[in-house]
């Protein structure tokens, strides 16, 4: 990975609280996984990023290499990394989620 899509990343991550690297938009995802995490963080009614990895293939390849996560989407909060759609899921379900966004302060629905 080039230092230019290193920076690129982080810029995302440093300039959103809540940033979804995912396959496409929040409004037309292009993959069931990256929809799946789009529509959790809608339901709780966060406000986040949704970064699409298919405009830019090394994008899509560093945002792996940087997270050291082999799939895409790739969810940070605060400028930490927290997982891909199954992780995302459980702790959804679990309602770890909510106490990660309340812990870092983000607002959402209750």
């Amino acid at each position: 990975m080039n230092d230019q899509t290193k920076n690129l990343i982080q810029n995302h991550i440093n300039t959103n609280d809540v940033c979804l690297f995912m396959k496409g938009t929040p409004d037309a995802p292009q993959c069931g996984f990256s929809m799946a995490v789009s529509n959790m963080l809608k339901i709780l009614e966060v406000n986040f990023k949704g970064i699409n990895v298919l405009e830019n293939q090394s994008l899509r390849e560093g945002v792996k290499i940087f997270s050291d996560w082999p799939t895409i989407p790739q969810l940070y909060i605060k400028n930490e990394f927290i997982g891909g759609c199954d992780i995302v899921k459980e702790m959804y379900e679990n309602g770890e989620l909510k106490k990660i966004f309340e812990s870092k302060g983000i607002k959402y629905k209750k």
